[in-house]
């Protein structure tokens, strides 16, 4: 996204819309390869957009822009491409199918007011298709299904459409069928078809709000094709109710159908709920609607950075009118998690735009309910609210996933330092399902990714910025403690001259539970340490426990009970008593048996039944252990287990292999537990 002048086989320039009535944001939702990027391009071209439709094998296409879109052949990022059909303008929101960029898929279904969901007719439903299904029904997202690739000589629409019920329920209903290269409306010409029709009619009449209609055409009257058709829409802005339309990119049959069924059937965003607004106090807002006229209320669905245009926003108005030349105010809040610190700031809206893939249009300005992009906002990162200075305000954020890849990065050289944290701040503003995590203890840079996809699109961009790195295995922070009481002499006795250093002291070492930390406990008797010079003992205790005892491994969980010493009326002081303290520590471990500790993780993995067994067998090779299964919605079970932090390093790519794609898990930090000794001795070396 950037280019304002981009030569594309672009034919007409962008209108701003005036009434949210007039416009259908719809998010095209489907698995990789199902046909999206390449069905965006005929409607495109069937509607005047471009002069000729663009080839994803080519690298062609409007909306995958991006060189490593063109690169993987396969959308990686979320793009718009709006079209006009009649008096509505449609917004097209182009997603990627591959499950490492859900994040991307649901920075669409926010901006959307319905959902487009894309199969082919020849390869059934697979598992990652119902996932994503899911992921549009958990934000009760209206939708409707396109059958793509009719001419494939695979291809076959009623089994496909089988399917789909079988996959997404009963509500699925065919709104056409395919003919040669033509299609028959069941609504208005179904005769050839009477099981179909009479299951399309129902399905309408059910979600009428006449509830007399369903009497009346069970008793054999028949119900006009404008009643059917406005209660069509109402039946699909429910969420409960999916048409089905075929559609073949390559020969045009179906586009305009399509077009009508989104304009006729779609909801417009008046019909859309607009999320929670507080203010950014936290103070909740009165509910808001798709007023043009109403306050301010916009949120940044998308960030890119452009070399030659700068950072591009990518923003739906929910509430007010975005103008030129105008000040707004930037608000993010709630993602310090992912290393988006708390932001407010004040900025000037200097152009507004129509994004057409990376083609920016200029419009005079942007009404509630529809899309467009705004340029060299400095502070406006994905996720962030716009709204008036004079009313700053906050919209609940949307539900993001979790990365859980970890790749660790680092500079090749010293000039690459610079170019690499500048790219990475853009990165992370742009993608919220990427964290970066700068590890004190293991001194990595670690970024958590969705998978292997999503870091090596990560990487690419890092390297296009002009940061040559590298990668390097992820280090898990081990900690150490002591396994058994052991005693320690500290000496520190220097003389050169002047005041010299004295101070000893003598420490017993003992073990606490798991979790415990530290304790330090003053035993002594008869003033042998004078008493300022006691938390002197543990202030050196404490920094060796931190540095270590070896390698830099910090320990963890032991008592320090200070019993005896010896000071000097003149040379003792602070310092030389820290010293000493450390000294009986290292003495006092040198003594007794001490084991390394790693960290503990508690996952829940969420995975179809049939993968069950295969998933248990793997924890169990991960040294993990199960703490319990409980069955879940849609034959789904959820498991709960322990597992060591260092035999998940690559789980997120595993675990998508042993499950076909279906299985995910989250994680979180539970304690520290023994090394087992093989593993001690291999990684103490």
């Amino acid at each position: 996204m950037g280019s304002k002048n981009s030569d594309n086989g672009t034919s007409v320039g962008a209108v701003a819309v005036d009434d949210p009535a007039k416009v259908r944001n719809v998010v095209l939702v489907g698995p990789s390869g199902a046909g999206k990027t390449t069905l965006t391009e005929a409607l495109l071209a069937a509607t005047g957009v471009l002069t000729r439709a663009g080839s994803v094998t080519e690298g062609t296409t409007v909306c995958d822009h991006d060189p490593a879109a063109v690169r993987q052949q396969r959308s990686v990022g979320l793009a718009v491409a709006p079209i006009q059909h009649g008096d509505i303008k449609i917004n097209l929101i182009d997603t990627p199918g591959y499950v490492d960029f859900v994040g991307e898929l649901r920075a669409g279904l926010r901006a959307a007011d319905a959902a487009l969901f894309v199969v082919n007719a020849f390869e059934g439903v697979d598992a990652a298709t119902i996932s994503l299904w899911e992921e549009c029904a958990l934000v009760g997202m209206p939708r409707a299904v396109v059958i793509t690739r009719t001419d494939h000589h695979r291809a076959d629409f009623g089994t496909e459409v089988v399917a789909c019920q079988a996959a997404f329920g009963a509500g699925v209903v065919p709104l056409y069928m395919p003919e040669g290269d033509a299609l028959v409306g069941l609504l208005t010409s179904g005769e050839n078809y009477p099981d179909e029709r009479a299951a399309l009619i129902e399905g309408i009449i059910a979600e009428s709000e006449d509830e007399t209609l369903m009497n009346r055409y069970l008793e054999g009257e028949e119900i006009d094709q404008d009643t059917l058709i406005a209660d069509l829409e109402t039946a699909v802005s429910r969420g409960s109710f999916h048409p089905v339309m075929p559609v073949c990119a390559a020969t045009g049959m179906g586009l305009v159908e399509l077009l009508d069924g989104i304009a006729r059937a779609f909801p417009s965003p008046l019909e859309h709920q607009v999320p929670d607004v507080t203010s950014v106090d936290g103070i909740p807002q009165p509910r808001m609607a798709a007023d043009p006229d109403g306050p301010l209320v916009a949120e940044v669905v998308r960030t890119a950075v452009d070399s030659y245009v700068g950072r591009v926003s990518l923003v739906r108005v929910f509430s007010g009118t975005l103008r030129p030349e105008r000040p707004v105010h930037v608000s993010g809040h709630g993602m310090a998690d992912r290393g988006h610190e708390d932001h407010d700031a004040d900025e000037r809206v200097a152009h507004i735009y129509s994004p057409l893939g990376s083609t920016l249009r200029e419009v005079p300005y942007c009404v509630a309910g529809d899309l467009c992009a705004l340029t060299k906002l400095t502070t406006a990162e994905t996720g962030d609210t716009v709204s008036a200075p004079e009313q700053p305000l906050l919209m609940a954020p949307w539900d993001m996933p979790e990365p859980l890849l970890p790749i660790a990065v680092v500079p090749r050289t010293r000039s690459d330092e610079d170019n690499l944290a500048r790219n990475l701040g853009r990165l992370v503003a742009s993608d919220p399902t990427l964290r970066l995590d700068r590890n004190a203890e293991t001194h990595q840079m670690v970024l958590w990714c969705m998978g292997e996809a999503h870091a090596d699109v990560v990487l690419a961009r890092l390297r296009a910025g002009g940061a040559e790195i590298d990668t390097e295995p992820v280090r898990v922070p081990f900690r150490e403690t002591f396994a058994g009481s052991g005693k320690g002499h500290g000496r520190h006795v220097k003389q050169s001259g002047g005041h010299g250093q004295y101070a000893v002291c003598d420490i017993v070492v003992e073990p606490l539970p798991r979790g415990a930390g530290f304790e330090f406990v003053d035993k002594v008797v008869g003033g042998s340490v004078p008493h300022q010079f006691i938390p002197s003992v543990e202030k050196g205790v404490r920094a060796q426990l931190e540095r270590g005892l070896h390698d830099g491994t910090p320990v963890v969980d032991v008592r320090v009970t200070l019993v005896d010493g010896k000071a000097h009326s003149v040379d003792s002081s602070d310092a030389a008593f820290q010293t000493a303290g450390a000294l009986a520590l290292k003495e006092a471990a040198a003594a007794a048996r001490t084991q390394l500790l790693e960290p503990m993780d508690e996952v829940a993995i969420r995975l179809p039944d049939e993968h069950l067994g295969t998933v248990l067998g793997d924890l169990s090779g991960r040294r993990g252990r199960v703490l319990g299964t409980e069955s879940d919605e849609g034959g789904r079970t959820m498991i709960r287990a322990e597992v060591p932090s260092s035999e998940l390093l690559r789980y997120a790519v595993e675990l998508r292999s042993l499950t076909s794609g279906t299985g995910t898990f989250t994680r979180r930090f539970s304690r520290y537990d023994p090394l087992p000794e093989a593993l001690a001795a291999r990684a103490s070396k």
